[in-house]
């Protein structure tokens, strides 16, 4: 089963997008997924892995909670 973590910046606010966004995959996938986990972070940090496998980094990419939750279904269809 996919284990889920979003790591987000506590300073900079983002725990309610991380809430909402685990919210939504849990959602989406229910008991598909093993966990959806927070990590807190720092340093403007908001990142989602699925089994280890970055697949939404702010950094890299904007934030869109339904492409996030598309790229976390790709890695729970391939554990299935």
């Amino acid at each position: 089963m996919t284990t889920v973590e979003i790591e987000y910046c506590v300073p900079c606010g983002m725990r309610d997008r991380a809430v909402d966004l685990q919210t939504a995959i849990l959602e989406e996938f229910g008991q598909r997924v093993e966990a959806v986990s927070l990590v807190t972070g720092d340093d403007g940090v908001f990142e989602v892995r699925a089994d280890g496998e970055v697949v939404f980094d702010k950094e890299e990419d904007e934030y869109d909670a339904d492409a996030i939750v598309d790229a976390v279904g790709e890695r729970v269809g391939a554990a299935a």
